[in-house]
């Protein structure tokens, strides 16, 4: 199979498309054809080893000291059930499925494989690979952080770096849940926020939001700019600081944060599941849930998607065509029950 991979760490050229042996499957695995993947901050960090301050020695136990322990990057997927083990009984080849990978990467390849007790599910009827699979990696993330903050309806959420995969996914998840919305982002990028939900918008390059007179119950920090010290203030009684983005003495000090004062903090997105997977496929069949693609490359470009996100500058999700689909293959027929079996 071809596969987009790299045997050292460094620049987006580094990652070159390769010939690599079919993963095997076991008699639990899923094997899927991938049609589309992302090329997310974490590809970035894993490939560059360029992590928050005081984090390199954990990085380095994820992805690697020395030279990549995972070749092939990618930590998420939408495509077609290739094949499946004996004890799989909650998909079936030719349904249409998105995964999330995770720190195991490998979905930057024609075939990748995941668990049947893993995050996947069956992708919405109504979206494309490439759409689709902009809600895993963003929307999971998102998710995860948002359902520690209890978001109830009328809650003020402030989410800085609203225009990225998992702020703009945070924009829309927490609208989606009633609260009202402040997105902090660039100028440009004003109106996709607005149209993703948000309430208000702060141009980040015109105003400090942290020298702002408002509070909110929710601070979603996507950009690594917005620690516990800098935003107390702006923390109502109760309030909670998601910390997407942190250095070390930010991850260490959440949980001593939450435990001395009345706020939570949190540093990690906790363990997303198959059924939170599926929940996002209902929202955006329910058109509750809208896809954010800045920019789709072929796997043969991959080196150019990688300088793209290197620049910092994408809006929402970067996405990899690894297969095309094919031409009027009909969709399998499945149900909305089967999206969390396994």
């Amino acid at each position: 199979m071809r596969a987009a991979v790299y045997r050292r760490f460094g620049g987006p050229d580094n990652v070159r498309v390769q010939e690599l042996s079919r993963p095997s499957i076991g008699r639990d695995d899923v094997l899927i054809r991938v049609h589309a993947s992302t090329v997310s901050a974490a590809d970035h960090r894993a490939r560059s080893r360029e992590v928050p301050r005081g984090l390199w020695l954990l990085a380095a136990v994820g992805i690697g000291a020395f030279r990549p322990k995972r070749r092939v990057l990618g930590m998420d997927v939408a495509g077609v059930v290739e094949a499946v083990g004996a004890d799989v009984t909650g998909f079936r080849p030719g349904d249409e499925v998105l995964a999330m990978l995770g720190a195991a990467f490998g979905g930057h390849a024609e075939f990748a494989r995941v668990r049947r007790d893993g995050l996947i599910a069956l992708k919405p009827r109504s979206m494309t690979f490439e759409d689709a699979v902009t809600l895993v990696f963003g929307g999971l993330t998102a998710r995860g952080f948002l359902g520690q903050a209890h978001v109830a309806p009328g809650a003020t959420v402030l989410v800085n770096g609203a225009s990225g995969a998992v702020g703009s996914a945070a924009v829309q998840l927490a609208k989606h849940a009633g609260a009202h919305v402040t997105g902090v982002c660039s100028g440009g990028n004003r109106d996709l926020v607005t149209e993703l939900g948000a309430d208000r918008v702060i141009d980040h390059t015109v105003d400090d939001f942290t020298a702002e007179a408002a509070t909110y119950d929710v601070i979603v920090d996507c950009v690594g700019n917005a620690s516990f010290e800098r935003v107390r203030h702006l923390l109502k009684p109760g309030g909670a600081l998601l910390l997407v983005i942190t250095d070390l003495p930010g991850l260490l000090r959440a949980p001593l944060r939450s435990r001395r004062t009345d706020h939570v903090v949190t540093a990690g997105p906790g363990k997303g599941t198959a059924e939170d997977l599926a929940a996002l496929v209902d929202l955006a069949e329910a058109g509750s849930f809208r896809a954010v693609r800045d920019r789709t490359f072929d796997l043969g470009d991959i080196a150019e998607a990688h300088r793209y996100v290197d620049t910092g500058r994408k809006r929402g999700n970067v996405v990899v065509r690894i297969t095309p689909a094919e031409p009027g293959r009909a969709a399998p027929l499945t149900k909305t029950s089967r999206r969390a079996s396994s």
